[in-house]
């Protein structure tokens, strides 16, 4: 099974009425968080997620019942199943990485994710931006990694120029030719991670349609 599919359809049992592809990166920041434990409890879970215990119960619930987690005294923690869904996720859509505040994103925390191959998909980042907002973010900055140079969708200008230790914090997410990379500005990291994955998961919504 494509792994999206099986994100967008825990989202849609989960949170029918929001938007789904931010629904979807909460599934994705789920899968992340209890996969970078050997357990971890619904309490928890709810508190990283930024969610009520009660749609933190609904999340775990949906996620067992697609195999993806196990569930037991000691919390909650991914299955083979989840385990194998999130390394397949990886290959379109990298963890986050912290950015410093530069003067190319808007919020105090900026958070990156790297979206493998669709600079082709890219055009001014607006539509990456309208979803991190819509998602809560204050907006995104969406970069394209072309000739090892980072440069800011709509132009041709190389982002370095504007922030020197740019390349060198998203050099982390084993950035190609063709990949770009969009952060996530918000007043608090969990909005500005969660704005990120929204305009990743929408683009990759995008390029399979």
């Amino acid at each position: 099974m494509e792994p999206l599919e099986t994100v967008s359809r825990v989202a849609a049992k989960t949170a029918p009425g929001r938007l789904h592809t931010f629904a979807q990166a909460h599934i994705v920041k789920a899968l992340e968080e209890i996969g970078s434990q050997r357990a971890i409890g619904r309490m928890k879970l709810s508190r990283d997620l930024h969610l009520g215990e009660g749609e933190a119960r609904t999340l775990v619930k949906h996620l067992k019942s697609e195999g993806l987690i196990e569930v037991s005294k000691s919390g909650v923690a991914l299955s083979t199943a989840g385990r194998r869904l999130l390394s397949r996720l990886r290959a379109f859509m990298s963890e986050q990485v912290d950015v410093a505040s530069t003067p190319l994103t808007v919020g105090h925390f900026n958070a990156a994710v790297r979206v493998r191959g669709v600079s082709d998909l890219v055009r001014y980042g607006l539509e990456q931006r309208d979803a991190a907002l819509l998602a809560g973010a204050r907006g995104a900055t969406t970069l394209i990694f072309n000739k090892n140079t980072l440069v800011i969708a709509g132009t041709r200008e190389d982002a370095s120029k504007r922030d020197l230790s740019l390349l060198a914090t998203l050099s982390k997410l084993d950035l190609k030719e063709g990949d770009i990379v969009i952060i996530g500005s918000a007043d608090d990291r969990i909005s500005a991670e969660l704005g990120a994955k929204t305009a990743a998961l929408e683009l990759l919504r995008t390029r399979k349609s």
